[in-house]
């Protein structure tokens, strides 16, 4: 593959740009809307604020998202601006947006960082942008991101990591050792968000074993484009073990020192077992938590969550943590308004991505098989009765990459007894969302006109879709009608 021209590239940085911006705008729009705690925003913004004003406390999970809500707390705070609507539920006199902006920050660049890893795998423009398009048009990263919550930097830290070591494996061994450290300190911060954080590392394990194995019967010589996963093997066990397992290790532990200064009943070691303890004594199903989804309902988003939800026909007096009612209405018990949050995909991305996921384990699987049969083949001297093409050899690697990534934040949710949700499949939402967007990419890419419009009206139809449940996204008023029109299955309820 060869890399785009200079004209490209100005397309490809204005379209992210534009991407970019577009995700600002929609992330910081009236971000303290809701002059109250959202959903989980009572562990997190509260345990932030306990940072600050030296307050102890017992965190289930590891603290690095608190400390970072902890700084737009106080960075919000000393700012002269946007100070006239405040709350105490924090603890603390706080403006909502005080505990939001770096989140909101943070969830902009997501698509960037998607979309660069999509660039740097197969240096094509066209796939970067139209990962980072699909992203930036999902409703759950929108959701996450404008709260106080810890799912957004999960995922961008331990998409960091992936980006650092893909620039890693493609570059020269001085400036190697560098990217490697970078990527083992994101895997270490991406676990001290929460631990299935390590559902990154994970699949690069795996990939690692998997390239080791493929150098072992495959022919040693090289020609054409070389994926970076291909290079895996350059790293001897002594430098995976350095930069993917110390370092990682090394960040994690150092990220807990300020926690346990301010919490000292529990050293390093207790705390894991502590967290590991509240994570076991947590029970499932709707007797736990309403909006409890086993995991393999995640890639059809059968069961979404409700982070909030105000009737007005059903309130007795005015609610302040609502925004002001459009003054068109009139009594608003007789003419009501539905506030509703609901941390939801966009369902036709979410649908179409895992039918993109599950044809490319099926492609691969095909591929494997008929690799086998032609070994075999060769071996008896025998010319091979098929010899499979597509999707060429060079994007093989691309594809095992998105599969064992894909699984390696799901699957293990599968040994998981406790009361899990939807949000839990953003780390493997990621993968699959990359696996269907290349799928777009070679219909938009085709000489057939027929597949270029298939890529054109999927994406349009995507868009589509984000602008219908943009309301339940942004907690715009709906009335009960137009509430339930976008209510699909009883189970979103």
């Amino acid at each position: 593959m060869q890399p785009i021209s200079h004209k490209s590239s100005r397309w490809f940085t204005i379209g992210m740009a534009s991407i970019f911006l577009f995700s600002v705008i929609l992330r910081f729009w009236q971000l303290g809307r809701f002059n109250t705690l959202v959903f989980d925003e009572v562990y997190y913004a509260k345990f932030a604020n306990n940072y600050l004003t030296q307050t102890e406390f017992f965190n289930a999970h590891p603290p690095l998202s608190q400390y970072i809500i902890a700084i737009s707390i106080w960075i919000g705070y000393h700012l002269p601006f946007w100070q006239e609507i405040v709350n105490n539920e924090t603890g603390s006199t706080l403006a909502s947006w005080s505990y939001r902006w770096v989140n909101a920050l943070t969830g902009s660049f997501i698509p960037l960082v998607v979309g660069a890893i999509a660039y740097q795998l197969t240096k094509r423009w066209s796939y970067g942008l139209i990962a980072a398009l699909l992203i930036a048009l999902d409703g759950l990263f929108l959701v996450e991101s404008r709260y106080a919550l810890n799912n957004i930097y999960l995922v961008i830290f331990g998409l960091l990591a992936h980006l650092y070591l893909i620039i890693a494996l493609q570059d020269s061994q001085f400036k190697q050792r560098k990217w490697l450290a970078l990527s083992g300190i994101f895997f270490g911060a991406s676990a001290a968000i929460k631990w299935n954080g390590l559902g990154f590392l994970l699949g690069i394990y795996l990939l690692w074993i998997l390239a080791w194995i493929i150098e072992f019967f495959a022919s040693k010589k090289r020609s054409g484009y070389i994926s970076p996963w291909q290079n895996l093997t350059r790293l001897n066990l002594i430098q995976l073990t350095l930069n993917l397992f110390v370092i990682p290790i090394i960040t994690y532990s150092l990220l807990w020192i300020p926690h346990i200064i301010l919490n000292p009943k529990y050293g390093f070691l207790e705390m894991q077992q502590q967290i590991f303890s509240y994570h076991q004594r947590i029970g499932s199903g709707v007797d736990t938590h309403p909006y409890c989804a086993q995991w393999f309902t995640w890639p059809l988003m059968m069961r979404p969550v409700v982070y909030f939800y105000k009737n007005t026909g059903l309130l007795d007096k005015p609610e302040p943590s609502l925004p002001p009612l459009p003054s068109d209405i009139g009594d608003p018990k007789v003419n009501p308004l539905i506030f509703d949050v609901h941390a939801m995909g966009n369902p036709i991305l979410w649908w179409l991505s895992t039918w993109g996921i599950l044809l490319l384990i099926l492609m691969l699987f095909n591929r494997v098989w008929h690799w086998e049969k032609n070994r075999q083949a060769r071996h008896k001297k025998i010319k091979p009765k098929q010899i499979v093409k597509f999707p060429p050899a060079s994007e093989i690697w691309l594809l095992v990459y998105l599969v064992i990534n894909w699984l390696s934040n799901f699957l293990p949710w599968s040994r998981v007894s406790r009361c899990t949700f939807l949000y839990h499949y953003m780390g493997a939402l990621v993968f699959a969302i990359l696996g269907f967007s290349w799928w777009v990419d070679r219909w938009l890419n085709s000489r057939q006109i027929r597949l270029k419009i298939i890529g054109v009206t999927v994406i349009f139809i995507i868009l589509l879709a984000f602008v219908f449940w943009m309301p339940v996204y942004l907690g715009l008023p709906l009335s009960p009608q137009s509430w339930q029109l976008r209510m699909w299955f009883r189970s979103w309820i």
